[in-house]
């Protein structure tokens, strides 16, 4: 029986690509933005269930969805680790899973009876720490370790109440954990607190990042667009920075990140539908600018691991130089799309060879 022209090339791109990024032999190293839909604290922008994948060197185009059912509930927060080379989301039905990114299946997926909020993973992958929910009043608040290969929790390690952010240093010695208007600082080897900084952040809980010498952290105002700026050695807020100083803006704050290069600070003004860019080569940081964004939403904001690009809990795309908007995320059916929870991955020979963190977080080396 003779084989069709498409019949063949359809063959033998099974045979190449396999159902899967780059099955076979591919030494180009393909840069992809993972995001999770529907987000859990925003309507705007979503799209369906699932994970939406778009190619960033392919100008941010959509390549595929991964239907992952638990989803539908929306997902609160999402996290990655290279060493397990996986995802693992937390959904606003207390549950958390975990997502090969090489085989592309889910490996498991476990409830908690207080909930599980934006969680953050040791370098090591061994361990999950896992804030119990912004909601949590109780006098257990705190993190759940959950042993990443399986999903089980070894040690509750209570912190203070209204668990939120949690954020993994790239060095592996400490976890932070935002509560209320305290930042806690937590060793991973002990699971025990080192350090709680109070009044932080003016009121809630929100977002924050930190510079890579663990020297400070920068948390997001509650009440007006800006930041606070920690001296985590100190353990106390010594500067108070507010976008628009002459007029400052009575909304609260939520997204805050660093450039890679750690030159610059951007935070998100969500109603205002902006972003603010500070310089952060001096102390405090100095407000520059803003960009305008096309819809509310969330909040957040992140760069790519080369600090060429800056994207948010919108569908713009921004290059982080020039400031000026260079892509719309899309999805399948050309719907503009936005989500608060993005990773970037990326993929050689198969293989997840750099992955991002969900916060903006200083890279200088």
């Amino acid at each position: 029986m003779k084989m069709t022209r498409l019949a063949f090339w359809l063959s033998i791109s099974l045979i190449l690509f396999g159902t899967g990024f780059c099955r076979a032999a591919d030494d180009t190293v393909h840069r992809y933005l993972y995001c999770s839909s529907p987000d859990g604290a925003q309507v705007k922008s979503g799209s369906g269930t699932g994970l939406v994948i778009f190619d960033i060197d392919n100008g941010f185009k959509f390549v595929k969805r991964i239907d992952i059912p638990i989803f539908a509930s929306g997902i609160r927060g999402l996290t990655g680790n290279l060493a397990s080379h996986a995802l693992y989301y937390s959904t606003s039905n207390h549950e958390l899973g975990c997502f090969d990114l090489e085989s592309e299946k889910v490996l498991w997926e476990e409830r908690y009876e207080t909930g599980c909020d934006r969680s953050c993973v040791i370098p090591d992958g061994t361990k999950v720490y896992v804030p119990t929910g912004y909601w949590d009043m109780g006098p257990k608040a705190g993190f759940l370790v959950v042993d990443a290969k399986t999903g089980k929790i070894s040690k509750e390690i209570p912190v203070a109440k209204a668990p939120h952010n949690s954020i993994a240093s790239p060095d592996g010695t400490r976890v932070y954990l935002g509560t209320s208007t305290m930042l806690s600082i937590i060793d991973p080897k002990t699971e025990t607190v080192l350090k709680q900084i109070p009044d932080v952040g003016e009121s809630g809980v929100f977002p924050y990042t930190i510079d890579s010498k663990l020297k400070f952290a920068f948390v997001c105002l509650g009440k007006h667009v800006g930041f606070d700026v920690v001296d985590l050695e100190q353990g106390k807020a010594i500067h108070r920075v507010l976008a628009n100083a002459d007029a400052p803006i009575a909304h609260r704050t939520h997204g805050a990140g660093f450039t890679p290069d750690e030159k610059e600070l951007w935070i998100s003004d969500q109603d205002g539908k902006k972003l603010f860019y500070f310089d952060a080569t001096v102390m405090p940081p100095k407000e520059v600018g803003h960009v305008d964004l096309s819809v509310g939403g969330h909040g957040w904001v992140n760069f790519s691991l080369d600090g060429a690009y800056a994207w948010c809990h919108t569908p713009d795309v921004f290059d982080a130089k020039t400031k000026k908007q260079i892509a719309t995320l899309k999805d399948e059916n050309g719907k503009p799309f936005g989500s608060s929870k993005l990773i970037e991955v990326h993929i050689k020979n198969g293989k997840v060879v750099q992955m991002s963190c969900e916060f903006g977080i200083g890279r200088k080396q």
